[in-house]
């Protein structure tokens, strides 16, 4: 194992306080400006070659050239924001902005890819090639990845030849590493939809086209599309998560809004499943004489790493952890990652680090980064950036 830094370590000390320090000043998507404003203090007490800021608003690139700096380009990505949560820990570090909270560990995310930057900073002898340190805005449903790689042109900017992310991963033990050769996580697709029907009186339904007892149907018909559509080799998911509609206990409304998402890993079922709903929707209008007007938007793709870039993972994480701490092809998880824009016309992996078999899990109140991470997650860094 090679050891770069340990719990020990000065700088250790100091990125657990900057960590919990941005934990407890939360910010959401695109308005990470406190956050970058102390990513960026960091930086430039270093020895680097080039501090971008203002990539897709809040985000940051940072540059550090090696040895041979044309030899290889490779980028490393953190994600920054927070989630709209009220924290319910009651630590010193706890949120101090009502309805924000680091409920996902995006500010363990950044405090390890800033570690791994300031021993490499002093330490550019090391390794070969030039370092692109990505930190990264709005991850949380804002594909903040998408705004930095298409309208920021990043790959024209930065030449990284290949990008790799990380996320702690609560359940797994700490210190140890989970690497998947290739799905990772999910594709996630939203929709919201209108059944319109012609409302009436709760004692008089046939007289009536009753839009509650249609959308009943249809979310009923929406489960079969996984259950006898796709093939059970597959995985897909679509889940209604909210339906509204009614003011009175003896009134049938004239309409019901529904919405939910949309999971899958390949774009066949992901195709197979829009076309489903689709057909759905249609049935349930000739069968209750209601309009259906269905809006499915795209989502983030599925991150799916690339195998030849999951074997240097693996190499890395086994050098900084042992063998038998590095869990490879895990069951991919049905949450979604905006990391795949990074890697969906270029090489790369994501891989999951261990938060701890009793960590609350991610997008809980009660959930906290392990700081034992930042020795594991900045040492893998290290090693990626060595020996990849």
């Amino acid at each position: 194992m090679n050891p770069y830094l340990t719990l020990e370590s000065d700088l250790i000390a100091r990125m657990r306080q900057f960590r919990r320090d941005i934990h407890a000043h939360p910010e959401l998507a695109f308005k990470e400006f406190r956050t970058a404003d102390k990513v960026a203090e960091v930086l430039e007490t270093l020895n680097l070659d080039a501090i971008h800021r203002g990539q897709a608003v809040t985000g940051i690139v940072a540059v550090l050239k090696g040895r041979n700096p044309d030899s290889r380009h490779i980028g490393l990505r953190a994600d920054m924001d927070a989630l709209p949560l009220c924290e319910l820990n009651h630590f010193d570090h706890a949120s101090r902005h009502e309805g924000k909270m680091h409920a996902c560990g995006h500010d363990g995310h950044t405090s390890m890819l800033l570690t791994a930057a300031c021993w490499l900073s002093e330490n550019r002898d090391a390794f070969e090639g030039t370092v692109y340190f990505i930190f990264q805005p709005a991850e949380e449903g804002e594909g903040g990845a998408r705004v930095m790689v298409e309208e920021e042109d990043f790959f024209g900017r930065f030449p990284v030849e290949a990008t790799y992310g990380m996320h702690n991963w609560p359940g797994l033990p700490q210190g140890h590493f989970g690497i998947h050769h290739g799905p990772v996580m999910a594709a996630m697709d939203t929709f919201a939809l209108e059944v319109k029907g012609r409302g009436g009186h709760g004692g008089i339904p046939n007289l009536a086209n009753d839009p509650i007892v249609a959308s009943a149907q249809l979310v009923s018909g929406f489960q079969t599309i996984v259950a006898r559509n796709v093939s059970p080799l597959e995985q897909a998911v679509v889940s209604v998560t909210q339906i509204h509609g009614g003011d009175g206990d003896n009134i049938i409304p004239d309409s019901v809004t529904m919405s939910g998402t949309v999971r899958s890993f390949s774009r066949e079922v992901r195709e197979k499943v829009i076309t489903r709903m689709k057909e759905v929707c249609a049935g349930i209008e000739v069968m209750f004489g209601v309009e259906v007007v269905l809006d499915y938007r795209p989502g983030f793709p599925p991150t799916i790493n690339h195998a030849d870039n999951a074997e240097i993972c693996i190499r890395a994480a086994k050098k900084v952890a042992g063998e038998g701490a590095v869990i490879v092809d895990l069951p991919p998880s049905m949450g979604a990652e905006d990391f795949a824009y990074f890697i969906l016309e270029h090489p790369g992996a994501y891989i999951w680090i261990g938060n701890g078999e009793q960590s609350p899990s991610l997008h809980n109140p009660h959930y906290d980064f392990n700081d034992d991470n930042l020795v594991t997650g900045a040492n893998y860094w290290i090693e990626l950036v060595i020996s990849a």
